[in-house]
Protein backbone atom coordinates (compact mmCIF):
# COMPACT_ATOMS: atom_id res chain seq x y z
CA UNK A 1 0.00 0.00 0.00
CA UNK A 2 1.06 3.58 -0.44
CA UNK A 3 -0.11 6.73 1.28
CA UNK A 4 0.30 10.27 -0.08
CA UNK A 5 0.83 13.13 2.31
CA UNK A 6 0.53 16.79 1.44
CA UNK A 7 1.06 20.00 3.38
CA UNK A 8 -1.42 22.81 3.60
CA UNK A 9 0.10 25.98 2.23
CA UNK A 10 -2.38 28.33 3.88
CA UNK A 11 -0.07 30.32 6.20
CA UNK A 12 0.83 33.96 6.81
CA UNK A 13 4.59 33.46 6.86
CA UNK A 14 5.36 36.66 4.90
CA UNK A 15 3.66 38.92 7.47
CA UNK A 16 6.39 40.64 9.51
CA UNK A 17 6.30 40.01 13.23
CA UNK A 18 5.92 42.87 15.64
CA UNK A 19 8.84 43.53 17.97
CA UNK A 20 6.82 42.42 20.97
CA UNK A 21 6.35 38.94 19.50
CA UNK A 22 10.04 38.28 18.81
CA UNK A 23 10.82 36.49 22.11
CA UNK A 24 8.06 33.94 21.41
CA UNK A 25 9.43 33.23 17.90
CA UNK A 26 12.92 32.50 19.22
CA UNK A 27 11.53 29.69 21.37
CA UNK A 28 9.87 27.96 18.37
CA UNK A 29 11.45 25.06 16.48
CA UNK A 30 12.61 25.99 12.98
CA UNK A 31 11.06 23.95 10.16
CA UNK A 32 14.17 24.37 8.00
CA UNK A 33 17.04 26.72 7.26
CA UNK A 34 17.16 28.87 4.12
CA UNK A 35 20.61 30.32 3.35
CA UNK A 36 21.56 29.77 6.98
CA UNK A 37 18.51 31.58 8.37
CA UNK A 38 15.86 29.63 10.36
CA UNK A 39 12.44 29.22 8.71
CA UNK A 40 9.61 29.06 11.24
CA UNK A 41 6.67 29.02 8.77
CA UNK A 42 6.11 28.00 5.16
CA UNK A 43 5.83 30.84 2.58
CA UNK A 44 2.37 31.51 1.17
CA UNK A 45 3.51 31.13 -2.46
CA UNK A 46 5.18 27.72 -1.88
CA UNK A 47 3.78 25.07 -4.26
CA UNK A 48 3.81 21.43 -3.12
CA UNK A 49 2.73 18.79 -5.71
CA UNK A 50 0.01 16.37 -4.60
CA UNK A 51 2.35 13.37 -4.85
CA UNK A 52 5.43 15.10 -3.45
CA UNK A 53 5.63 12.69 -0.51
CA UNK A 54 4.81 9.02 -0.94
CA UNK A 55 5.19 6.46 1.82
CA UNK A 56 5.17 2.84 0.62
CA UNK A 57 3.88 0.70 3.47
CA UNK A 58 3.81 -2.62 1.58
CA UNK A 59 5.29 -3.47 -1.82
CA UNK A 60 3.61 -6.35 -3.66
CA UNK A 61 4.89 -8.03 -6.79
CA UNK A 62 1.46 -8.69 -8.24
CA UNK A 63 -2.14 -9.70 -7.50
CA UNK A 64 -1.20 -13.18 -6.26
CA UNK A 65 1.37 -11.69 -3.91
CA UNK A 66 -1.23 -9.33 -2.44
CA UNK A 67 -3.82 -12.09 -2.12
CA UNK A 68 -1.31 -14.44 -0.45
CA UNK A 69 -0.31 -11.65 1.93
CA UNK A 70 -3.95 -11.08 3.01
CA UNK A 71 -4.48 -14.81 3.59
CA UNK A 72 -1.26 -15.44 5.53
CA UNK A 73 -1.51 -12.25 7.59
CA UNK A 74 -4.89 -13.30 9.02
CA UNK A 75 -3.93 -17.01 9.34
CA UNK A 76 -6.65 -18.15 6.96
CA UNK A 77 -6.62 -21.72 5.70
CA UNK A 78 -5.49 -21.48 2.11
CA UNK A 79 -7.50 -24.60 1.27
CA UNK A 80 -10.69 -22.99 2.65
CA UNK A 81 -10.43 -19.30 1.80
CA UNK A 82 -13.18 -17.05 3.26
CA UNK A 83 -13.99 -15.28 0.02
CA UNK A 84 -16.16 -12.55 1.57
CA UNK A 85 -13.49 -11.09 3.86
CA UNK A 86 -10.59 -11.56 1.46
CA UNK A 87 -12.49 -10.01 -1.47
CA UNK A 88 -13.53 -6.99 0.62
CA UNK A 89 -9.94 -6.31 1.72
CA UNK A 90 -8.60 -6.86 -1.80
CA UNK A 91 -11.09 -4.40 -3.31
CA UNK A 92 -10.18 -1.82 -0.68
CA UNK A 93 -6.57 -2.02 -1.74
CA UNK A 94 -7.48 -1.82 -5.44
CA UNK A 95 -9.56 1.31 -4.81
CA UNK A 96 -6.56 2.87 -3.09
CA UNK A 97 -4.12 2.27 -5.94
CA UNK A 98 -6.67 3.24 -8.64
CA UNK A 99 -6.61 6.79 -7.41
CA UNK A 100 -2.79 6.91 -7.64
CA UNK A 101 -1.68 4.63 -10.46
CA UNK A 102 -4.27 3.50 -12.96
CA UNK A 103 -1.83 1.43 -15.03
CA UNK A 104 -0.79 -0.55 -11.97
CA UNK A 105 -4.42 -1.07 -10.93
CA UNK A 106 -5.36 -2.73 -14.25
CA UNK A 107 -3.59 -5.99 -13.34
CA UNK A 108 -5.15 -6.00 -9.89
CA UNK A 109 -8.62 -5.35 -11.32
CA UNK A 110 -8.40 -8.60 -13.28
CA UNK A 111 -7.83 -10.57 -10.08
CA UNK A 112 -10.63 -8.60 -8.38
CA UNK A 113 -13.01 -9.70 -11.14
CA UNK A 114 -11.90 -13.32 -10.62
CA UNK A 115 -12.56 -13.06 -6.87
CA UNK A 116 -16.02 -11.63 -7.45
CA UNK A 117 -16.78 -14.42 -9.92
CA UNK A 118 -15.67 -17.10 -7.43
CA UNK A 119 -17.75 -15.44 -4.71
CA UNK A 120 -20.84 -15.39 -6.93
CA UNK A 121 -20.36 -19.04 -7.97
CA UNK A 122 -20.18 -20.05 -4.32
CA UNK A 123 -23.58 -18.39 -3.72
CA UNK A 124 -25.22 -20.50 -6.42
CA UNK A 125 -26.31 -24.07 -5.71
CA UNK A 126 -23.60 -26.54 -6.77
CA UNK A 127 -24.03 -28.39 -10.06
CA UNK A 128 -22.91 -32.00 -10.04
CA UNK A 129 -21.23 -33.20 -13.18
CA UNK A 130 -22.01 -36.59 -14.68
CA UNK A 131 -19.84 -39.31 -13.16
CA UNK A 132 -18.55 -37.05 -10.37
CA UNK A 133 -19.44 -37.66 -6.72
CA UNK A 134 -19.01 -34.02 -5.63
CA UNK A 135 -19.09 -30.72 -7.47
CA UNK A 136 -15.76 -29.00 -7.97
CA UNK A 137 -14.97 -26.19 -5.52
CA UNK A 138 -14.89 -22.81 -7.37
CA UNK A 139 -11.85 -21.89 -5.29
CA UNK A 140 -9.78 -24.92 -6.43
CA UNK A 141 -8.03 -23.20 -9.35
CA UNK A 142 -7.23 -20.12 -7.23
CA UNK A 143 -5.83 -22.30 -4.43
CA UNK A 144 -3.62 -24.17 -6.92
CA UNK A 145 -2.21 -20.93 -8.30
CA UNK A 146 -1.59 -19.55 -4.81
CA UNK A 147 0.26 -22.69 -3.68
CA UNK A 148 2.45 -22.71 -6.79
CA UNK A 149 3.22 -19.01 -6.37
CA UNK A 150 4.11 -19.50 -2.69
CA UNK A 151 6.51 -22.33 -3.55
CA UNK A 152 8.23 -20.24 -6.20
CA UNK A 153 8.43 -17.25 -3.84
CA UNK A 154 10.04 -19.33 -1.08
CA UNK A 155 12.49 -20.82 -3.59
CA UNK A 156 13.41 -17.33 -4.78
CA UNK A 157 14.00 -16.22 -1.18
CA UNK A 158 16.27 -19.22 -0.56
CA UNK A 159 18.25 -18.44 -3.70
CA UNK A 160 18.50 -14.81 -2.63
CA UNK A 161 19.90 -15.84 0.76
CA UNK A 162 22.76 -17.75 -0.84
CA UNK A 163 26.13 -15.97 -0.72
CA UNK A 164 26.62 -13.88 -3.84
CA UNK A 165 29.84 -12.65 -5.35
CA UNK A 166 30.18 -8.92 -4.91
CA UNK A 167 27.52 -8.73 -2.21
CA UNK A 168 28.56 -11.21 0.48
CA UNK A 169 32.11 -12.02 -0.53
CA UNK A 170 34.83 -10.87 -2.87
CA UNK A 171 37.27 -12.87 -4.93
CA UNK A 172 40.70 -13.00 -3.35
CA UNK A 173 43.66 -12.45 -5.62
CA UNK A 174 46.99 -13.93 -4.63
CA UNK A 175 50.15 -12.91 -6.42
CA UNK A 176 53.04 -15.38 -6.30
CA UNK A 177 56.43 -14.06 -7.26
CA UNK A 178 58.91 -16.65 -8.52
CA UNK A 179 62.46 -15.89 -9.47
CA UNK A 180 64.00 -17.49 -12.51
CA UNK A 181 67.02 -18.85 -10.63
CA UNK A 182 66.17 -21.73 -8.26
CA UNK A 183 66.98 -21.19 -4.61
CA UNK A 184 68.42 -24.14 -2.71
CA UNK A 185 68.69 -24.21 1.08
CA UNK A 186 72.08 -24.30 2.74
CA UNK A 187 72.56 -27.80 4.17
CA UNK A 188 75.60 -28.71 6.25
CA UNK A 189 77.17 -32.14 6.61
CA UNK A 190 76.16 -32.28 10.28
CA UNK A 191 72.51 -31.73 9.28
CA UNK A 192 72.62 -34.77 7.00
CA UNK A 193 74.19 -36.87 9.75
CA UNK A 194 71.52 -35.87 12.24
CA UNK A 195 68.78 -36.63 9.72
CA UNK A 196 70.27 -40.06 9.04
CA UNK A 197 70.46 -40.87 12.76
CA UNK A 198 66.81 -39.89 13.18
CA UNK A 199 65.85 -42.22 10.34
CA UNK A 200 67.72 -45.10 11.97
CA UNK A 201 65.99 -44.46 15.29
CA UNK A 202 62.56 -44.50 13.66
CA UNK A 203 63.46 -47.70 11.79
CA UNK A 204 64.32 -49.43 15.07
CA UNK A 205 61.04 -48.35 16.62
CA UNK A 206 58.96 -49.90 13.85
CA UNK A 207 61.18 -52.95 13.32
CA UNK A 208 59.39 -56.27 13.85
CA UNK A 209 60.79 -58.89 16.23
CA UNK A 210 61.07 -62.14 14.34
CA UNK A 211 61.13 -65.48 16.12
CA UNK A 212 62.57 -68.40 14.18
CA UNK A 213 61.48 -71.93 14.91
CA UNK A 214 64.22 -74.55 15.23
CA UNK A 215 63.09 -78.15 15.37
CA UNK A 216 65.26 -80.24 17.78
CA UNK A 217 64.69 -83.90 18.59
CA UNK A 218 64.79 -84.94 22.25
CA UNK A 219 65.45 -88.55 21.21
CA UNK A 220 68.47 -87.46 19.23
CA UNK A 221 69.96 -85.66 22.20
CA UNK A 222 69.19 -88.64 24.43
CA UNK A 223 71.39 -90.72 22.17
CA UNK A 224 74.10 -88.03 22.26
CA UNK A 225 74.11 -88.11 26.09
CA UNK A 226 74.35 -91.90 26.13
CA UNK A 227 77.28 -91.82 23.71
CA UNK A 228 78.99 -89.23 25.88
CA UNK A 229 78.66 -91.50 28.94
CA UNK A 230 79.90 -94.67 27.26
CA UNK A 231 83.30 -95.84 28.43
CA UNK A 232 83.35 -93.34 31.27
CA UNK A 233 82.62 -94.10 34.88
CA UNK A 234 81.25 -90.71 35.87
CA UNK A 235 80.65 -87.46 33.96
CA UNK A 236 80.04 -84.20 35.71
CA UNK A 237 76.58 -82.78 35.09
CA UNK A 238 77.83 -79.46 33.66
CA UNK A 239 80.08 -81.19 31.11
CA UNK A 240 77.08 -82.63 29.29
CA UNK A 241 75.92 -79.14 28.15
CA UNK A 242 77.22 -77.00 25.28
CA UNK A 243 76.59 -73.32 26.11
CA UNK A 244 78.10 -72.12 22.83
CA UNK A 245 75.17 -73.65 20.91
CA UNK A 246 72.59 -71.46 22.61
CA UNK A 247 69.90 -71.76 25.23
CA UNK A 248 67.63 -73.85 22.98
CA UNK A 249 70.13 -76.69 22.75
CA UNK A 250 70.76 -76.52 26.52
CA UNK A 251 67.02 -76.84 27.24
CA UNK A 252 66.66 -79.85 24.92
CA UNK A 253 69.72 -81.47 26.51
CA UNK A 254 68.26 -81.00 29.97
CA UNK A 255 64.95 -82.56 28.83
CA UNK A 256 66.90 -85.47 27.36
CA UNK A 257 68.63 -86.07 30.74
CA UNK A 258 65.27 -86.08 32.51
CA UNK A 259 63.83 -88.57 30.02
CA UNK A 260 66.86 -90.88 30.43
CA UNK A 261 66.56 -90.72 34.22
CA UNK A 262 62.84 -91.46 33.93
CA UNK A 263 63.54 -94.52 31.83
CA UNK A 264 66.29 -95.57 34.36
CA UNK A 265 68.95 -95.49 31.66
CA UNK A 266 71.20 -93.17 33.65
CA UNK A 267 71.82 -92.40 37.31
CA UNK A 268 72.25 -88.92 38.72
CA UNK A 269 74.06 -88.83 42.06
CA UNK A 270 75.31 -86.22 44.53
CA UNK A 271 77.44 -87.05 47.60
CA UNK A 272 76.19 -84.18 49.79
CA UNK A 273 74.47 -80.84 49.60
CA UNK A 274 76.16 -78.34 47.29
CA UNK A 275 78.51 -81.07 46.09
CA UNK A 276 79.10 -81.67 42.37
CA UNK A 277 76.40 -83.64 40.49
CA UNK A 278 77.57 -86.67 38.51
CA UNK A 279 75.88 -88.68 35.82
CA UNK A 280 76.66 -92.27 34.86
CA UNK A 281 75.12 -95.10 32.89
CA UNK A 282 72.73 -97.32 34.85
CA UNK A 283 73.93 -100.46 33.05
CA UNK A 284 77.09 -101.80 31.44
CA UNK A 285 76.66 -102.31 27.70
CA UNK A 286 77.60 -105.77 26.42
Amino acid sequence: MQAVAGVDSGSDADTPLPPAAMPEVVDQVALARLYGEPLFALPQDLYIPPDALEVFLEAFEGPLDLLLYLIRKQNFNILDIPMVGVTRQYLAYVDEIRSRNLELAAEYLLMAAMLIEIKSRMLLPPKKQEGAEEAEDPRAELVRRLLEYEQMKLAAQQLGNLPQYGRDFLKAQVTIEQSLAPRFPDVQLSDLQDAWRDILKRAKLVQHHRITREELSVREYMGMVLRALQGRRFVEFEDLFQPEKGSTVMVVTFIALLELAKETLIEITQAEAFAPIYVRLAYTPA
